[in-house]
Formats: C-alpha cells, structure tokens, sequence
C-alpha cells in the first residue's frame, strides 16, 4: 500500500515510524513533514489545507490511505474531499469531527444518550455565564468551545478566576473563534485517562489507555499545553474499566452518530476521568493524541497499517488490537516560553548521544535543520520516548537519556510517569 500521512508533530513521527514497519507499506509520504522524517518517509511539499492539492497528489502518487494527525483538516472537511475521490481515509467527516470541534455539541449529545459526563452550561454571552458562575459551587472549569491545541481550559478555584477565564474567552478573545463560546462544567476529581478506540463506523475496538499530563510543570501546576508528556503501561487500566467506558461511554456515542446518519470511521480519543470507580467522559478528539500517541504505538505488536485500513474501509469486525507488557514513559521538551512567546532558533546538541541509548526513540515534533545542526523550531520540540519491562525503569531511562540533552534553551518535567 502507498501511504500519505498529514501533519508535522511529534505524533505524525510517531504514526510513520510505526506504520514504516508494516509489511503491508510500498511506499510512505508524509506532508509536510519534517527533515528528522526524511529516513522513514518522502517528505511532500503541499499546502495539506487546499483539499484540490491534496487530491491531486493523492492520484498522482497512486495514494491507498490517507492517514490524518491534526484536527484541523478533519474539522474543515478533508475526509469528505477524499472520500469523494473514492480515496480510503483513516479520519473522521466533517460532521463526526463535531465532537471535536464544538464541545458543546458533545455535551448535548452527552445528555441526550445518557452519556456520563460533568454537570454544565453552555454560553455565548459574558453576563449569562457569569450568573452561571455565581450559582455554581467552585471549583468550575471553563472551556473554550472550539479545539484550541489544548490550552483552551482554565480550572477555577475562584469566582475571580472564573470571571477572568470568560472575559479572556469571550470578550477579550484569546483563543480567536475557539473562544466565541464557552461550556462551564464541574471540576471532577479521580483518575484521569485518554482512552483510545479505533471505530469503523460501526464496530469499536479498543487500541488502549495512555495518562498524560497537560500542565506546564510538576505537580500538574502553571498553565494548561498540548501535553508535556505520557505514559502506557499494561496496568494502566483494568479490564472491567475498560468494559465500563466501551459500554457507558463509546457504544452511546457510536449510536449517536449512526441515529444523526454519520459513520464515525477512525480513531476516537476519549478524555476519561474515573471518580469512584465510575468513568465520566470529559472530551472527545477525533484523532490520535499528542503526546499520548508516541506513549501507545512502542506497546503495538499488531499492525497498525492493517488496522487503519480495516477501519478506513468499514471491516474492523472483531479484530484484537495485541498490546506487549512493556510501559512507556514520553517528556515532551519545549521551548523556554512554550505555551506562550516561545524562544526559537536556539542549537539543540546530545541527540545523537540520545540516539544510542537503548530502547529510547526520539519523535521530532518541531525541530529544523540549520547546515549541520538541529534547532529548535516551535513550542513543544522533541519527545524522548523509553520502553522498558516496568514504569520506573521507563522513567529511569527516559531521563537518563534527557541528561544527554544539551540545550539550554530548552526545558521539560521531571515527574512524567509518577
């Protein structure tokens, strides 16, 4: 099969590096890629949000699957311009992509399928939802409504916080149309899980259970990012768990979609929080997760080229997504600034060092290449990744590893997997 990956990240490293091993791969694309994926695939240069471009390529290259890593294509309809051309996509619609897109429209579709998820309200004017507020027993989390590269919650310990979470949403607008509603929700307190199931329209099958960590430094303090990190391991999760949330939360939200004549066809992350032993869903993406995607992929013994095509295609059936019993821990390392003004174009030095320690891969998620060096390009910039037999000795490899790191411009937690 011919393959092209969209995306640039971390995650889309990821996505090639384990996909390049399936024996089922001709030929592997990724657009636009960067240099540090030029050994795994043909880097393409093409404007992935021109769908005409796309297409094009696609025919030209004699593309089987198109596998997609952001939300954003997916959100603007990318899928539906391919499915048209009768070209197999590992993605949701546009109209599937909702549950991403407007968590508004996952909260409704919560109550209406008796999905457990937090108490809300959903607003678009600043008075109504401070009144909200008001009433409302804090904690309270606030969220921009619209994807917003995981910065867009703010949990609010105080009335003040609150008020300044909405203003700089709705009046102020810090997260552009992301922000032009918010949903105000219950802070849940328990274990917090991403749960990914592959779905091909009609048939999930549960691929596995990652923790990460969104805050910018340990302790799970200062402000929400992308993600600083994850880790899997094979008792992430218990299997009754793992029925609970398929039966509570994913077989509801299939029926869903098939009741509103949409064929959810791809991956489908659930952000989980379990309070008691019962799973509460706190969001939904539509694609795989950054970081929790390089954290998953090292535990895959089965092919993830055969799954993403049985899926893209409508055959997943009763397949069995085989995991090993190894844990992985990812650090994400971000620029000094990251998630705000970020200090790029400072010298990265030790990745080759990094390269030779045993079991650690390294997933570029924003680097470039300056003549012979490696710098940083972007707010969150590389993922160290180590896989060992147990947790702590994952998270002893993976930071050894990192003390290989020279950059001083540079910084990343030193608590992920704890």
């Amino acid at each position: 099969m011919n393959v092209l990956v969209i995306g640039s990240g971390g995650r889309e490293h990821a996505l090639l590096s384990c996909l390049s091993r399936s024996p089922m791969l001709e030929r592997l694309f990724v657009a636009p890629g960067r240099e540090a994926m030029s050994d795994l695939a043909t880097l393409v240069d093409v404007n992935v949000d021109n769908f005409v471009e796309v297409v094009q390529l696609c025919k030209q290259e004699k593309i089987d699957l198109i596998v997609v890593g952001p939300e954003q294509p997916l959100i603007n309809g990318l899928a539906d311009a391919l499915s048209d051309e009768g070209i197999f996509v590992f993605g949701p619609s546009k109209a599937a992509s909702r549950l991403e897109a407007s968590k508004g429209f996952t909260k409704e579709l919560c109550s209406r399928y008796h999905i457990p998820t937090a108490r809300y309200g959903y607003f678009m004017d600043i008075n109504a939802a401070k009144q909200y507020v008001k009433r409302s027993k804090l904690p309270l989390v606030v969220k921009a409504d619209g994807p917003a590269k995981g910065k867009g919650v703010v949990v609010c310990r105080t009335h003040d916080e609150a008020y300044d979470a909405l203003e700089s949403m709705l009046v102020h607008g810090k997260f552009g149309k992301a922000g032009d509603a918010v949903v105000i929700e219950e802070f849940l307190e328990g274990k917090e899980l991403s749960f990914l199931t592959l779905i091909d329209g009609t048939n999930p099958v549960v691929l596995g259970a990652v923790q990460d960590y969104k805050t910018l430094y340990d302790g799970n303090k200062g402000p929400n990012t992308g993600g600083m990190g994850s880790y899997s391991s094979p008792n992430i999760m218990t299997p009754e768990m793992e029925h609970l949330i398929v039966q509570k939360i994913v077989y509801p939200t299939i029926k869903a979609m098939y009741n509103m004549g949409i064929r959810y066809r791809g991956l489908l992350f659930a952000g989980i929080m379990i309070r008691k032993n019962e799973p509460y869903l706190l969001e939904y993406n539509v694609r795989f997760g950054d970081p929790e995607t390089q954290a998953i992929l090292p535990r895959l013994d089965s092919d993830l080229l055969r799954l993403m095509s049985l899926t893209a295609k409508g055959r997943l059936g009763s397949e069995v997504v085989e995991l090993n019993r190894k844990s992985v821990v990812c650090v994400v390392a971000a620029s000094k600034g990251y998630p705000d003004k970020c200090e790029t174009g400072s010298v990265i030095n030790g990745l080759d060092a990094v390269a030779k320690c045993p079991n650690v891969q390294v997933f570029h998620a924003g680097t470039k290449r300056v003549g012979n060096d490696w710098v940083a390009d972007g707010g969150r910039v590389l993922n160290v990744v180590a896989s060992a037999d147990d947790l702590d000795a994952a998270k002893h490899q993976v930071y050894a590893a990192l003390d290989l790191l020279d950059w001083p411009g540079g910084m990343y937690r030193y608590d992920i997997g704890s």
